[in-house]
C-alpha cells in the first residue's frame, strides 16, 4: 500500500475498518478503488477521485448492523407519554397497545447472538406481518401533539428519533437519492436519516405525508416511494438511488403524520394505523400552559418562575386572546410574547417581578396578537 498516493490508502483504511459492511458493497467500492489507481496512473487522478471519494464516504457511514438496544417497558413508556403530552388518552391507549405488540411479537431480533446471516433470516421470517410494526398515521390539525407523541416513543423505546419533513417535497430524488452519476449527486433523506442516527433502527417520523406536492405527477411518484419505504413486504430491501446497494429498512419504526387523509394514496393509506387528534378544551389548555409551556418558555427567555406568574382567572384570556386555537402552537407563542415583553421591563428597570392580571393583561398582549376566530 505505501507506493499508492495518501488519498487512496485512506479511502481503503475506510472500507477495512468499516464494520459489518455488506460483503457485495464491499467489493464495489474495491472495485471503485482499483479504477481510481488505474486513472491515477493516466494523470486523470481528481477527475475521478471526488466522486469515489464521496461514495465510500456515504456508504461507510451507513451504520450496518448497529441497532439500538432497546427495552420495552409500559410502565416507563406511560409515564414518559404523560411527562411530554397532556390529556390525549386515547391516543395515549393506542401507542401503549402498539407498544405492547411489540414487546410480545420480540420485535428486536437478538444482535447479540448468532451471525448478521441468522439475523436476516429471523428478520425474514416475521416479514410480511404488519403487526409485527404497525405503521401509525396520527392525524390531526398543526400544534395536537402529533410530534411530540412520536418524540414520547423514541424515547420509551430508547431509540434515536429523526424528522423527515415532507411537506413541498420538490423531487422525489429527495426521497430515493440521486443516481451517483448525475451532479451533485447524494443519498435521500432515508439513508442521510439512518447516517444521522447512527443505528439502523431509529424511530423516523414522515411528517406531513399530505402535503408532499400539488403536482400530481410527483405526488404518485413520491406515494409509490413511501409505499416501498413503509410496506413490510418490501423495504427489507430498499434501493436508495445513489447508494444503489438494498438497505434493509425492516427495523426502522416509520410514524407518519397527516393534517388530513385527502391526499394520501389509497394504496399507502391501506398501510397505514390511522389515529386521530382531537382538539384540547379550554381547560385542557390551561393545564398544558401552566405545567408544560410555563416552564419551557420561561426558561428560553431567561426568566425564573417567579418572576412571571398569573392569576388563575387570567388563563382563560390568554389561552384564547383573539379567539379558538385547537392545538398549543398560538398558545405557545402567546406565552413567549409575555415572557419577552417581561424580560424588557426588567432590562428597562420596571421591576423585578410581574403578575399578569386581567387588568394589566393587554399591556403585554395587544389586541393584534393572536389568533384570529
Amino acid at each position: 500500500m505505501s507506493k499508492y498516493s495518501p488519498e487512496i490508502r485512506n479511502l481503503v483504511s475506510k472500507i477495512v475498518l468499516t464494520k459489518h459492511l455488506p460483503g457485495g458493497l464491499r467489493q464495489k467500492c474495491i472495485s471503485m478503488i482499483s479504477r481510481l489507481i488505474k486513472v491515477e496512473q493516466a494523470g486523470k487522478f481528481s477527475e475521478e477521485f471526488e466522486s469515489i471519494s464521496q461514495y465510500i464516504d456515504w456508504v461507510c457511514s451507513i451504520p450496518w448492523n448497529v441497532y439500538s438496544d432497546e427495552q420495552i417497558e409500559l410502565d416507563q413508556a406511560r409515564s414518559i407519554l404523560d411527562k411530554y403530552n397532556y390529556g390525549l388518552e386515547q391516543v395515549k391507549q393506542r401507542v401503549l397497545e402498539y407498544l405492547a405488540v411489540l414487546k410480545l411479537k420480540n420485535f428486536k431480533a437478538d444482535t447479540n447472538r448468532g451471525s448478521s446471516d441468522d439475523i436476516v433470516e429471523r428478520m425474514r421470517t416475521r416479514r410480511g406481518n404488519s403487526s409485527n410494526a404497525p405503521v401509525l398515521c396520527f392525524v390531526g390539525i398543526q400544534g395536537v401533539g402529533k410530534t411530540s407523541i412520536a418524540k414520547a416513543i423514541a424515547i420509551a423505546l430508547r431509540r434515536e428519533f429523526i424528522r423527515i419533513a415532507l411537506g413541498g417535497l420538490g423531487s422525489i430524488t429527495e426521497i430515493r437519492g440521486l443516481n451517483r452519476g448525475e451532479p451533485n449527486s447524494e443519498p435521500g433523506q432515508i439513508i442521510k436519516s439512518l447516517v444521522r442516527a447512527k443505528t439502523m433502527n431509529p424511530v423516523i417520523l414522515l411528517d406531513e405525508i399530505d402535503k408532499v406536492s400539488s403536482d400530481s405527477g410527483l405526488r404518485a411518484d413520491v406515494m409509490a416511494a413511501l409505499l416501498e419505504i413503509l410496506d413490510p413486504e418490501q423495504n427489507s430491501s430498499f434501493m436508495d438511488k445513489y447508494i444503489d446497494y438494498p438497505v434493509d429498512l425492516s427495523r426502522v419504526i416509520f410514524i407518519t403524520t397527516a393534517n388530513n387523509l385527502g391526499g394520501i394514496s389509497a394504496a399507502l393509506l391501506d398501510r397505514l394505523e390511522v389515529i386521530r387528534f382531537g382538539s384540547y378544551s379550554d381547560n385542557e389548555k390551561i393545564i398544558i400552559a401552566k405545567n408544560y409551556l410555563l416552564p419551557k418558555v420561561l426558561e428560553a427567555a431567561g426568566l425564573s418562575p417567579e418572576v412571571l406568574s398569573f392569576e388563575e382567572d387570567v388563563w382563560p384570556l390568554v389561552i384564547r386572546p383573539l379567539g379558538f386555537d385547537a392545538g398549543v402552537r398560538q398558545l405557545e407563542r402567546t406565552l413567549m410574547d409575555l415572557a419577552r415583553k417581561t424580560a424588557l421591563r426588567i432590562v428597562q428597570g420596571q421591576g423585578k417581578k410581574f403578575v399578569i392580571t386581567k387588568d394589566n393583561f393587554r399591556q403585554f398582549i395587544p389586541e393584534d396578537i393572536g389568533v384570529y376566530s
